[in-house]
């Protein structure tokens, strides 16, 4: 039989990782305790700038941020409704801010009584504005959050309804759902139902574990340097499990396959270093190439959690050709142990994987055809989607922050939760008269409903209108408002008097991040796809199948897409994950999704496209490479994408809406990618191009009668 060679250089390292075993456990749980202690050190703080550089709102941002320490720092909004009019709860609604004024890191609380628009016209609902001494939601302690909840709920009553809003509130409510550890769980499931063995089972997560913890701490140290959204830990997380149980989970196989053609534990742990794990390498660097784009965008929110999740999928690439033969040093002639009763052994899928792939070599037109048109029905949902960032009013109906949305809603008008601002550089004279025609004529302006006065910070130099539009922050009324303002409104009403005014606000830096992002996107799908290519013409050597890879993986990334918008219009799709209203797609998870989509679908087809190609260099027969190649990786493949899609489906249950976002489009790419794409147009196209797969200006892809880096030998 065919024993493959096991002196190249991931064999090597996998040999003496196994027989260093216990030298490479200590190097991991040291390296654990310095990134531990470096981060706890050194570690700095989530931060997140969306704005879209050089635009108004951010201009407009960073006004507030300098001159208005009020205005820019974050707040809690305070609302109370009473059906018997809020004048009549004075004494509680008094006692209520005096305690919440007490709390650690508020600053302020606004007197609702004598601050001018505070009580609605009913007289029913009014909001009190309580500021913090933190800049970003991210630097309030949960624990401290946590206090002021419990202050508001303890003054709940028949006559008086209290709610808290802001990102602070949302931030605390949404907690810490254990999304990671569901997402193990489920893997574990199917590891088990997979290898049919607890032992088998165990490495993959051991490995995503190990790696998990590791990548976690340097964080810390990666936040420290550039700016990072705090939701890009659980991208790491998302990614890193995915990723590390996949890679681990396909070199068990290969693992296991050796040993069952005689090879003893070593010789099998470096033989599957050298095959499965060269794939594993190629299909990490993908993964890392492909966030790697995200620095095209020049986003520095984008810099920042591709770093991170760059991170988690090198420590889990690292770990994946030292730590799992180190591991195999101690279970790897058990690696069969501890059976399910109903567990298989790997040969149960000899009849299935075949007569699949042979129904697909007959249909393979049909098979094109077809997968092709279905993919693209799943994108058309996407052509209808609207772009802009989620808010309270899109989460669900029992929490905090949507109460607090509401209220406001019902007492203040629809655009009272979005308010615009005008900000306004004023020279040494005429900023009163100025600032006045501007706010007549805003107020005159159709679709506003209220215009402040404007306020001056203590130089005079900036001030600031507040505008309430009479539509909702993400209704396409609003978004005509901002752009009316900017392009008629304000140049007429300041025109000739040196005062220059910016439009911002949420819905105008919606509006700008969108056209921003709009003129990068191509940037990066041209970055990615090159390089893409590049890896793939490096590992294969064949033009045709990387052009083919790159096409299916767009086509794969849009479906993807199409989904995510079905969800978001908050139909039944939605209400699955929990999304039960119109909900808008922020513009940069379709440029994230686009990035962490293209590495991972690639990771698939490497390991497709591996397999085929060791039985075409060896045998020379293209039609029986696809052939045997699907038979071959189906059942792992399959295996891979469920552990994949349970682990993006668990950060799919998070009430943050955009891991929310960012979970289901990654786990229906998975899923469709690993099944119409994988196993139906794949090879249906493989077979359509048959030999012309392999051509190569170079001509490297020459069939061998003997395949490179094996030799046969009797197995003793």
């Amino acid at each position: 039989m065919t024993r493959t060679n096991t002196d190249g250089r991931l064999g090597r390292i996998g040999r003496l990782a196994f027989r260093r075993r216990g030298t490479v456990l200590l190097a991991w749980f040291a390296g654990l305790l310095v990134a531990a202690g470096l981060s706890l050190s050194f570690g700095g703080d989530f931060t997140a700038d969306y704005s879209a550089p050089r635009s108004e709102s951010q201009r407009a941002q960073r006004l507030l941020a300098e001159q208005f320490a009020g205005q820019s720092g974050a707040s809690v909004a305070v609302v109370i409704h009473a059906d018997g009019g809020v004048e009549a709860i004075r004494a509680d609604v008094t006692r209520m801010l005096g305690e919440l004024r007490g709390n650690p890191h508020v600053t302020s609380v606004d007197d609702p009584y004598t601050t001018p628009g505070a009580v609605a016209a009913d007289g029913s609902t009014l909001i009190a504005d309580l500021r913090l001494d933190v800049e970003s939601p991210a630097e309030m302690p949960v624990e401290d959050t946590g206090r002021l909840i419990d202050v508001a709920r303890a003054y709940e009553s028949d006559r008086m309804h209290v709610a808290l809003g802001g990102p602070v509130i949302g931030q605390a409510e949404d907690g810490a759902i254990g999304s990671e550890g569901i997402g193990l769980a489920a893997a574990a499931v199917i590891l088990l139902f997979t290898f049919g063995s607890v032992v088998a089972a165990g490495l993959p997560i051991i490995v995503a574990v190990a790696g998990l913890a590791v990548s976690a701490m340097l964080t810390g140290l990666v936040i420290r340097l550039v700016d990072a959204p705090v939701w890009s830990t659980s991208l790491a997380a998302m990614l890193g499990i995915g990723v590390g149980i996949d890679y681990v989970l396909l070199m068990v196989t290969r693992f296991r396959e050796f040993r069952r053609d005689g090879y003893e534990p070593q010789d099998a742990a470096a033989a599957a270093l050298d095959t499965a794990g060269r794939s594993v390498l190629v299909a990490g660097v993908t993964v890392i190439v492909s966030m790697l784009g995200l620095f095209a965008m020049g986003l520095s929110y984008m810099r920042g959690a591709a770093l991170v999740a760059i991170v988690g999928v090198l420590v889990v690439l690292v770990a994946a050709v030292t730590l799992f033969p180190a591991l195999l040093g101690y279970l790897g002639a058990h690696i069969d142990r501890l059976r399910l009763p109903t567990g298989r052994r790997g040969g149960g899928d000899a009849k299935l994987w075949p007569r699949w792939s042979g129904f697909v070599r007959r249909h393979r037109v049909l098979a094109a055809v077809g997968g092709t048109a279905a993919m693209l029905a799943l994108a058309l949902p996407f052509l209808a989607v609207q772009f802009g960032f989620p808010d309270a009013g899109n989460d669900q109906p029992q929490t905090m922050t949507r109460q607090a949305y509401d209220a406001i809603e019902r007492g203040f008008g629809t655009g009272a939760n979005g308010p615009l601002h005008l900000v306004a550089e004023v020279p040494a004279a005429g900023g009163p008269e100025t600032l006045e025609r501007l706010r007549t004529a805003a107020a005159a302006t159709p679709g506003v409903a209220s215009v402040t006065p404007g306020r001056f910070n203590q130089a005079r130099t900036i001030a600031v209108l507040t505008l309430v539009p009479q539509a909702g922050p993400q209704d396409k009324e609003t978004q005509d408002l901002v752009r009316r303002l900017r392009q008629d409104t304000v140049p007429a009403a300041v025109q000739g008097t040196g005062v220059i005014v910016h439009v911002g606000g949420p819905t105008a830096t919606s509006i700008d991040s969108t056209e921003d992002l709009a003129g990068r996107i191509p940037y990066l799908i041209a970055g990615v796809v090159l390089l893409s290519l590049v890896l793939l013409l490096a590992e294969f050597r064949g033009i045709a199948v990387a052009l083919k890879a790159a096409v299916l993986n767009l086509l794969s990334v849009a479906a993807a897409y199409g989904v995510v918008a079905l969800v978001l219009q908050g139909g039944w799709a939605g209400r699955l994950v929990g999304i039960d209203t119109p909900t808008p797609l922020p513009p940069f998870v379709t440029v994230l999704m686009f990035a962490v989509l293209f590495g991972l679908s690639m990771d698939y087809e490497v390991f497709l496209l591996s397999r085929i190609r060791e039985i075409w260099q060896t045998t020379g027969d293209h039609t029986r490479a696809v052939t045997e190649g699907l038979a071959g990786t189906g059942r792992v493949i399959t295996a891979a994408a469920a552990v994949m899609v349970a682990v993006f489906l668990a950060f799919a249950a998070s009430p943050d809406i955009i891991l929310k976002q960012i979970g289901v489009g990654m786990a229906a790419a998975i899923l469709l990618d690993a099944t119409l794409v994988r196993l139906v147009l794949v090879p249906a196209a493989l077979h359509l191009l048959g030999r012309f797969t392999w051509w190569s200006p170079f001509d490297a892809a020459r069939p061998h009668t003997v395949p490179r880096n094996e030799e046969r030998v009797p197995v003793s």
